[in-house]
């Protein structure tokens, strides 16, 4: 047990050490958002002033607004809850799989989620994405504590599900495709008791959101009206979105050219990485702490639980894209610790578990390494625009530019065609998220006078210098 002790907080250690890396790099628009609406807006503001606006619910923006009032707002002071709630995720997972399957299962568990390439970008990112799988992975946490009680704390194991549960609604609209799979569980398993607390609680919890979530989905209606191509960035439900949340739950978020190799080397990671899932027993049998099989009725339901937990979620969620586009593999991202746990209990070898290790440390050095592969610098574009320069884009996606120069005047991009455009010697343009607002910004502005005269990029995001043709 001291062994492994040394071996968790060796683990730990590490973990957190490579989500140190780059973690300066430059913010991107949603990150942007997030230091615009902790700088901008008090408490009660979050919730009554931007979060109508916004398409999520007010809790992380509230612990944000809290936690940058002691720490600042640097871009390592935004991230670091995220880094925080990556590792506290980590040990909750550790916790959990030690009651299931022992000890060296847990712990490959634990390596097998913090090493996870797509966990250590989100890791990195000042979102509620890492905080959500906290609070969800706590929720299961109390639930598998629950299955294995036989006491009088059940009841009390119940409200602490439903707690956890209700924070992350609060926290993402999104968490309810696995709060839905639990409590069909629960149906499952005849345990009606634990499903009506759950559902009062969470009833309750939707309640307290209602106002706020109707007059989102009337701005939200009015926005995708707005914005012709909004619904192109949510998700549709179709098989390359299907297919990528597996692919990105394994190699996180890198991509290369050719397109035909990448597709090679991810698909053929996913493909071994699924092999291993694959060796969970289907019969009554479990694992002891060593890895090897044992005969045990009472862990295949867990097999079961775990399972559901991670397919169902993601098919909830394609039929609901159909109405709704979200099929984003970041919106699941709580589905990896279940991945990593089940991966864990399959791959029952050491040279396996080497290897998988091994591949995730890989994915994640290639994209902590490589500065093609970070965000979008808007931290250098900004450093290539005066404060008096003349700058047209769509001011709702400068949240980032406007973090690292607030003096910085922007005019409105898509308003060229009917306003008259003072006859500037040269104009700057960032045409950012043009497309989803269904505008030909360049044709109208050659009608102008104007002609391209330089376009730099800047990882993701590029700056164009027009100049008036006298």
């Amino acid at each position: 047990m001291k062994k492994i002790n040394i071996y968790l907080v060796l683990i730990f250690f590490l973990a957190f050490l490579i989500r140190l890396i780059a973690l300066n790099q430059s913010l991107w628009l949603d990150e942007g958002t997030t230091a615009k609406v902790v700088q901008s807006f008090g408490f009660t503001q979050i919730i009554s002033g931007f979060s109508p606006h916004d398409f999520h619910p007010p809790l992380y923006y509230l612990f944000m607004k809290l936690w940058t009032n002691f720490f600042g707002y640097s871009e390592i002071a935004l991230r670091m809850p995220s880094v925080i709630f990556s590792l506290l995720t980590g040990y909750v997972i550790y916790k959990m799989a030690k009651w299931l399957n022992g000890s060296i299962i847990a712990l490959w568990g634990t390596i097998f989620f913090l090493f996870n390439p797509l966990i250590i970008y989100y890791s990195q990112e000042a979102r509620m994405y890492m905080m959500v799988t906290f609070l969800l992975v706590c929720g299961l946490y109390f639930l598998i504590k629950m299955l294995q009680s036989q006491n009088s704390n059940v009841k009390c194991q119940n409200l602490f599900v439903g707690l956890f549960f209700s924070l992350s609604l609060l926290t993402f609209y999104g968490s309810v495709f696995l709060i839905v799979a639990v409590l069909i569980w629960s149906l499952f398993r005849k345990d009606f008791k634990s499903f009506f607390i759950l559902c009062f609680m969470l009833c309750v919890t939707c309640l307290i959101l209602s106002p706020l979530l109707y007059q989102q989905l009337i701005n939200a209606k009015v926005s995708l009206q707005i914005v012709t191509n909004w619904s192109l960035v949510l998700g549709k439900a179709n098989l390359k979105n299907l297919l990528l949340i597996p692919i990105k739950f394994t190699s996180g978020r890198i991509s290369w050219e050719p397109k035909w190799l990448y597709y090679i080397v991810s698909g053929g990671w996913l493909m071994f990485i699924l092999y291993q899932i694959s060796n969970i027993p289907t019969s009554p049998k479990g694992f002891d702490g060593r890895g090897k099989y044992q005969n045990d009725k009472s862990k295949i339901k867990y097999f079961k639980l775990f399972t559901l937990l991670l397919v169902f979620p993601l098919l909830i969620g394609f039929i609901v894209s159909f109405f709704t586009p979200l099929l984003q593999y970041f919106r699941f991202l709580y589905l990896i610790p279940v991945m990593s746990i089940l991966l864990a209990i399959g791959a029952n070898k050491n040279w396996q578990r080497y290897v998988l290790v091994s591949g995730f440390i890989i994915f994640s050095f290639v994209y902590l390494f490589n500065p093609q592969f970070h965000r979008e610098d808007w931290k250098s574009l900004a450093k290539n625009i005066s404060a008096n320069s003349v700058v047209y884009a769509i001011p709702s996606s400068m949240d980032a530019l406007k973090y690292y120069s607030s003096e910085l005047t922007i005019n409105e991009l898509t308003n060229l065609r009917v306003n008259e455009l003072k006859k500037q010697k040269s104009i700057f343009v960032i045409p950012y998220t043009f497309e989803i607002y269904g505008i030909d910004y360049k044709k109208d502005l050659e009608k102008k006078g104007y002609e391209l005269n330089e376009t730099i990029d800047f990882r993701g995001v590029s700056l164009e210098r027009w100049k008036f043709n006298l």
